[in-house]
C-alpha cells in the first residue's frame, strides 16, 4: 500500500472515530478555538480558501498539509466532495504528518 492510501484509509478510521471536522466555516472556527492539531486542504482549493486556512494555521500555528483534489478527500470520509479536514486528536494528527511529510517528499 503507497502512501496515498494509506493517508485515505487513516482519514476513513478517523472519521469514523469522531476525530474529522469538514468544511471552511467549521474548520475555521475550531481552529480559533484551539481545538485542532492538524489541517488537510484539497489541491483544487480556491486561492481565496487556501489563502483563508492557510493564514488561520499560520496565525494559530496548527499544523496544514494540501493533499488529494476534493472528490478523493470527501470520498475517503465517505462523504461528498470535501475541500478542508481538520484533524482534532493529537494522535491522529501525529500519524498523518508523519504520512503527509512521507508523501511530500516523494
Amino acid at each position: 500500500m503507497n502512501t496515498s492510501q494509506k493517508i485515505l484509509q487513516l482519514l476513513g478510521i478517523a472519521t469514523r472515530a469522531g476525530k474529522i471536522v469538514t468544511g471552511e466555516e467549521l474548520t475555521v472556527r475550531e481552529i480559533q478555538a484551539g481545538k485542532v492539531q492538524l489541517v488537510i486542504i484539497s489541491n483544487d482549493a480556491s486561492a481565496n480558501t487556501m489563502k483563508k486556512i492557510t493564514d488561520k494555521c499560520n496565525f494559530f500555528n496548527v499544523e496544514k498539509h494540501v493533499f488529494g483534489s476534493r472528490e478523493e478527500l470527501g470520498h475517503a470520509i465517505g462523504k461528498e466532495s470535501r475541500v478542508v479536514l481538520a484533524i482534532m486528536d493529537a494522535g491522529f494528527a501525529g500519524k498523518f504528518s508523519d504520512y503527509l511529510n512521507e508523501y511530500n517528499r516523494g
